[in-house]
């Protein structure tokens, strides 16, 4: 362990010097769930903060790599950052509930989506260990994944983002497979009207998880240039549901948290060469920072 953390100091000199030095490692992750209702839709607000506390440095570490990573920093500061982590096989610990393993595919996805926008500009060595680590992060996540029995919501669509983001940035065909596999499943227990049922099962929160789920399984499309009609029928129901969310009120017997759908259809307009829809600037360090700029493991339309 000290041989390996030397070499990561040694990779991290020079370019780096300016940098923050990264935060200690997390290598166990402890969160809890924090809804207070059998359909997951009530938030228990005590639970809520515990979880937020509880998680955030990896929450911050994250959306550091992604300032850094999408020119509001160095490039070379994100890339010092994922190498400390990954010399030190952060989140390769004990994860203390699902909400921990929620977690590390969430913030897996985002540093692959991350690094992609800064590879070109990694050393030989640094791709090795972000990249190695990476994989032993999506190898765990496929692990757990496949273990699970049971439905498969809009969990398991970002746990195919994370892999397959993984695959982009490796070229692994293996993990991008293991994502087209999500995908193929997702479309295929998709509604003939596009609702994910899973998620219509979310009581006033149906809505708001319709476009949770369908948001990663727009950007793998992309990634993996899927071209496919029940894409376009669940993408078409999650738009026209968010700006009249009526029909899923009627659907559910709840009344709905009114929500946008441009995550889902800045990557879809994208992929099929559609124009854009206006709106302010979109930020999400778990999708890869500046969503209105094209992520170089999309494929364009």
């Amino acid at each position: 362990m000290v041989k390996r953390l030397t070499c990561i100091l040694l990779l991290a000199a020079g370019s780096a010097a300016a940098c923050e030095p990264a935060p200690p490692a997390r290598l166990d992750i402890d969160a809890n769930s924090y809804y207070s209702d059998k359909h997951h839709s009530v938030v228990d607000p005590v639970l809520r903060a515990r979880n937020i506390a509880a998680t955030r440095p990896i929450e911050d570490f994250l959306s550091q790599v992604a300032r850094d990573a999408n020119g509001q920093g160095d490039a070379a500061c994100a890339l010092a950052w994922l190498g400390s982590w990954a010399g030190q096989n952060a989140m390769l610990g004990k994860m203390s509930s699902e909400q921990a393993y929620y977690v590390r595919k969430w913030t897996l996805g985002g540093m692959a989506l991350n690094y992609a926008r800064i590879q070109r500009q990694a050393t030989p060595a640094q791709r090795a260990l972000i990249e190695g680590w990476f994989k032993a992060l999506a190898d765990a996540t496929i692990a757990h994944s496949d273990a699970k029995k049971g439905g498969r919501n809009n969990h398991y669509y970002w746990e195919g983002l994370a892999v397959t983001a993984v695959g982009g940035v490796t070229g692994e065909a293996r993990y991008l497979d293991w994502g087209r596999k999500v995908l193929n499943h997702a479309l295929g227990q998709m509604e003939a009207d596009g609702a994910l049922p899973a998620e219509m099962e979310r009581a006033g929160k149906a809505l708001h998880y319709q476009v949770y789920a369908a948001t990663p399984l727009a950007l793998m499309a992309s990634i993996l240039d899927v071209h496919d009609a029940r894409l376009d029928t669940l993408v078409a129901f999650t738009v026209a549901a968010s700006a009249d969310p009526s029909g899923i009120a009627r659907r559910t017997g709840f009344e709905q948290e009114p929500v946008g759908s441009r995550e889902v259809t800045v990557f879809y307009n994208r992929h099929e060469g559609r124009p854009p829809v206006a709106g302010k600037a979109l930020w999400q360090p778990r999708l890869g920072g500046a969503l209105d700029v094209p992520n170089p493991l999309e494929h364009l339309k």
